[in-house]
Formats: structure tokens, C-alpha cells, sequence
């Protein structure tokens, strides 16, 4: 049994408004798939978790063919969640991704990640399933195999949930003494020296040591 790690980039014509959105618009940081199943009519309902504008992502859903409703949950904390359904057919991302995964041997972990017009995911199955899944990968979909290994890994990067950002502002917290007894910073410290507003900084710290509590509890 083998677990890879990967990174996926699409063509512009397989990436659909509501996911493009997060390329385009700097409110939405990050969108996650947190779980997802598909019913008998071929009806798919997906949960996202959603750092940033909801309502922008509701703007671009409704935009998509094929979604047939959305509904999203309260929006008063950084992350919102919005239960999605849609046609997958109807979708050529949605399409694409089911036929590459949907074959015995093989399973996708959650969450899927998606940043910086950017998929993450991890894999899991028989060695030959993986490398079939990979090889009839379309061409509009590029995949990169960022780590293969043994499953369950012994050694996995908590980190690589990370966005480029969250992980500057935590590296310049720890070299600045944040998380040193006693404290050897503040937020208004940090965020002087990564020219922003401290609660930019705020935001920043809260997701990624949030994103690194559920990473290390989740091997346990």
C-alpha cells in the first residue's frame, strides 16, 4: 500500500467560476473540501470549508453550470462552510476528478486543499491502481507527485497544510520569540516587521496553528 502526496494544477478550461474565484480575488485565501458523496441520480453534495468571502463564493457557484444549490453556513468567523450540490457531469473538474479516482484500489484522504489556483490532496492505494490513476490523468491536468511512501507514513509534514503566507508570519513569530515563556513579541511586533495590520497577523497565527493542532492530532 502506497501514499502520495500531490499538487495539481488545471488549464483554464476545466477550472470552474467558484473555484477560479480563489485564483482572482484576494478575499478567499482558501477553499477545502471536507467531505463529499455522490448519490444513485448522480447528484453530488459537497461540504467546503471556506477562508474568507463566502458570499463571493456563493456569487461564483451560482455562476457554474451545474450547481444546482448552495447553502452556507454562518458567516460570522474566518472560516464559513457551504454545502454544495451539483451534477459532476455537468462540471468538467468534477467529471475529470471522478474519472481519474473512481477506480477500485484506490482512495483520496480529506481534505483537498485548494490555493494559489492550486489542488493538495494525498492518495492512498495498491501501487498499480496509483500509477493507472496517474497516467489517465487528461492532459488539461497537471499533477506533480510532491512525496511517495509506505502507508501510514512514519514521517509526515504537519506544515504542508500551510498557505505560503500563514507560514512566513508563524517562521517570523518563532524567530521573533512569540512562542517562547515569557513571550518575546506581540502581534503589533510581527506585523511591523511583515508590513501589515496586526490583526492580519492575528488571523494568520490562528489558522495556521489551528491547521497544525488538527494535522498532529489527526496521525495520533
Amino acid at each position: 500500500m502506497k501514499h502520495l502526496r500531490l499538487t495539481t494544477r488545471l488549464e483554464p478550461s476545466v477550472i470552474p467560476p467558484f473555484y477560479a474565484v480563489v485564483a482572482e480575488s484576494s478575499s478567499i485565501s482558501e477553499l477545502r473540501v471536507i467531505d463529499w458523496n455522490v448519490a444513485a441520480d448522480e447528484v453530488g453534495t459537497l461540504l467546503y470549508a471556506i477562508d474568507g468571502d463566502a458570499e463571493k463564493f456563493r456569487e461564483a457557484a451560482d455562476e457554474t453550470n451545474g450547481i444546482t444549490r448552495i447553502s452556507l453556513s454562518a458567516q460570522d468567523q474566518p472560516t464559513s462552510y457551504a454545502l454544495v450540490e451539483a451534477s459532476p457531469r455537468a462540471i468538467p473538474f468534477f467529471s475529470t476528478f471522478m474519472a481519474v479516482t473512481a477506480r477500485a484500489g484506490l482512495v483520496v484522504r480529506k481534505p483537498l486543499v485548494y490555493r494559489d489556483a492550486r489542488s493538495f490532496g494525498n492518495v492512498v492505494g495498491e501501487p498499480t491502481a496509483l500509477q493507472e490513476a496517474i497516467e489517465q490523468t487528461p492532459p488539461e491536468v497537471h499533477v506533480t507527485v510532491e512525496q511517495i511512501g509506505p502507508f501510514p507514513s512514519t514521517v509526515e509534514d504537519p506544515s504542508r497544510g500551510l498557505t505560503d503566507r500563514q507560514r512566513e508570519v508563524i517562521e517570523v513569530a518563532r524567530e521573533n520569540g512569540y512562542y517562547d515563556q515569557p513571550r518575546g513579541t506581540t502581534h503589533a511586533e510581527i506585523a511591523a516587521e511583515l508590513d501589515c495590520a496586526p490583526n492580519t497577523v492575528t488571523t494568520h497565527l490562528q489558522k495556521a496553528e489551528a491547521k497544525l493542532v488538527h494535522a498532529v492530532l489527526r496521525r495520533e
